[in-house]
């Protein structure tokens, strides 16, 4: 007589199953990055759901907008009045010392400045991880935005996007204890790296030596080492300077000078390496020395021939 329901695999089997599959999809995932195209459809398809849970919070602060009283309003207006003043003053000087800069520059034949490019984003969600430092931007590859690209706010740095979906991107806080970022004290030059910790107001410097010149209140700024993240933005303040007996290297705390749990707008930052300018300038040497050649012309005997060009002969 046959069974009426045929049994199945136990469920210990379908565990081990199910267990050994998910290693092999996170080691796949992390050595050839092969299910980034499956995370960049679930994004798209989670964001409308993610868009609709912040929505509450989004009509929270338009309502405080709506109905903020006059003598408020005011008060907000004139404070603005104030720092647009204050800003127009800092912006001329500002411009002063860039125009003097673009004439050493020229006076030095210096190559220019990497630029940077940048759009603001709006955070929409951060990860209840308490083990991540991650947040999930509106912006997405929609906008050209790339994985690795820096994100920063009014402050300093914040972090850098790991993931990339059309309509949204996840970014890792400098804070995340498996994030690095190459450092320099502003006050002496002095390269180092900044180890997340876990937590949101503490970095780590690591590998110092005891006799090494750092002080609490040292300001750490973006070296451009890399390539990631670009030169000489602001990104933590020394807090804690310990050199233990016994112990190879001191122990250095920081605290990031971003808002990072304040923030609710970033700007994504885009460098603008100027390889054609440079390609340019090379290539007008180059189309200098064939003229000149054009113009070497032999009358007769090579000893009196006469010689145009620019090099010692």
């Amino acid at each position: 007589m046959q069974p009426l329901f045929s049994r199945g695999p136990s469920a210990t089997f379908r565990m081990v199953v199910l267990l050994i599959a998910s290693i092999a999809l996170m080691t796949a995932d992390h050595r050839w990055h092969s299910l980034e195209l499956a995370r960049s459809a679930l994004s798209s398809v989670i964001y409308p759901l993610q868009y609709t849970i912040d929505l509450p919070i989004r009509l929270y602060y338009w309502s405080e907008e709506v109905f903020s009283s006059q003598e408020a309003l005011l008060e907000k207006n004139r404070e603005f009045e104030a720092r647009h003043l204050e800003n127009r003053v800092q912006l001329q000087k500002l411009d002063i010392i860039e125009k003097e800069n673009a004439r050493l520059r020229k006076l030095l034949s210096a190559t220019p400045k990497i630029t940077e490019r940048l759009l603001i984003a709006e955070i929409i969600n951060v990860d209840v991880d308490p083990f991540r430092q991650l947040i999930l931007l509106n912006k997405g590859s929609n906008n050209e935005v790339y994985q690795g690209q820096p994100i920063i706010d009014a402050q300093g740095i914040m972090g850098q996007v790991i993931h990339v979906g059309p309509l949204s991107s996840t970014a890792m806080l400098i804070t995340d204890a498996s994030h690095a970022l190459p450092v320099q004290i502003d006050r002496t030059g002095l390269r180092a790296n900044a180890f997340g910790t876990g937590k949101i107001s503490q970095l780590d410097l690591r590998h110092l030596t005891h006799n090494v010149d750092i002080r609490v209140g040292d300001t750490l700024i973006t070296s451009g080492l890399g390539g990631v993240f670009p030169p000489n933005y602001p990104v933590a303040r020394i807090t804690k300077v310990e050199r233990p007996a016994g112990e190879p290297f001191a122990h250095v705390e920081a605290e990031p000078l971003a808002q990072l749990d304040k923030t609710r707008e970033v700007l994504l930052v885009w460098r603008n390496n100027p390889e054609k300018k440079s390609k340019q300038n090379t290539s007008e040497p180059d189309k200098k020395s064939t003229d000149n050649k054009k113009l070497k012309t032999t009358t007769g005997d090579d000893k009196k021939a006469p010689v145009q060009s620019d090099s010692d002969e």
